[in-house]
């Protein structure tokens, strides 16, 4: 078996966080593991308003041995990690263990959609896991915080955007979440690689129940590298793998909506 990583919060609702990367890594074969930096929970007597509690530093650090030292993996991702001290961790483990492929999709959580809660975090893992980055994978928001393009509202801006990053040491650069600028009839995302831009497109699927489709893309895209796919094959297939989950998206309950991992096996992606 082929064994992985995820670095992340766990989204107690099923939704994002571990839980959609390890439901990526299992639809894509591999094996799975998790390091929980902390737990996410949702009020349902107050509007699905969130809770966060962070995972002190030791019962985290405690994983991470069981994890690349105990295991080993050929590939990791992180997510949303919450503290300094997690950020801190994941480079460690990241350097010490030599990981070459290693997925930074870099959770900023903001307050509706122009404010980051915690700059000093963000800062932290701009300059401690972006330049270990092979791919970071940054919606819009997060790009515009990464690259000082805010907001960003046309393709143009988006390889802007990804330009900077890329400087900033980033190995690869995929902006998700195109099909937001303004007039757009597709979805589209960029890859960037120092030398040239890609764009991907698919179906632009019309729904509200999109919750975890950041933390699926960055997950299949670390799943791809780990099964050896090249950064570009590894982006393409992943957006496969998204467009294919977002079809099959549903209603939790009357605030949020995922999408289904398992309903690419309704397309072949692997012959």
């Amino acid at each position: 078996m082929i064994k992985i990583a995820t670095i992340a919060g766990s989204d107690a609702s099923g939704g994002a966080g571990l839980e959609a990367d390890l439901k990526t890594f299992e639809e894509y074969g591999l094996y799975g593991m998790a390091g929980v930096t902390l737990i996410a929970t949702m009020d349902p007597e107050n509007h699905w308003a969130h809770q966060v509690f962070p995972v002190d530093e030791k019962a985290l650090k405690a994983q991470l041995d069981t994890i690349f030292k105990g295991v080993g993996v050929v590939a990791a991702k992180s997510g949303m990690l919450g503290t300094p001290y997690a950020v801190a961790l994941t480079r460690d483990y990241i350097r010490a263990h030599h990981i070459k492929n290693y997925v930074l999709d870099p959770v900023m959580v903001c307050k509706g959609n122009d404010e980051a809660l915690n700059p000093e975090l963000n800062t932290a893992i701009e300059e401690e896991l972006l330049p270990l980055a092979l791919v970071t994978t940054p919606n819009l928001f997060e790009a515009g915080q990464l690259s000082g393009v805010s907001p960003i509202a046309t393709i143009e801006q988006m390889k802007e955007a990804a330009r900077i990053i890329f400087d900033k040491g980033a190995a690869h650069v995929f902006i998700k979440g195109g099909s937001k600028l303004p007039k757009q009839t597709k979805a589209i995302d960029l890859l960037y690689d120092g030398n040239s831009f890609a764009l991907l497109e698919a179906p632009l699927i019309h729904t509200s129940w999109t919750h975890g489709a950041g933390c699926t893309s960055s997950a299949a895209i670390a799943a791809g590298l780990a099964r050896g796919l090249s950064v570009y094959d590894a982006v393409a297939l992943a957006k496969r793998f998204i467009t294919q989950s977002l079809y099959g998206n549903f209603a939790l309950n009357q605030w949020v909506g995922p999408g289904n991992p398992s309903n690419w096996r309704k397309e072949t992606l692997f012959t």
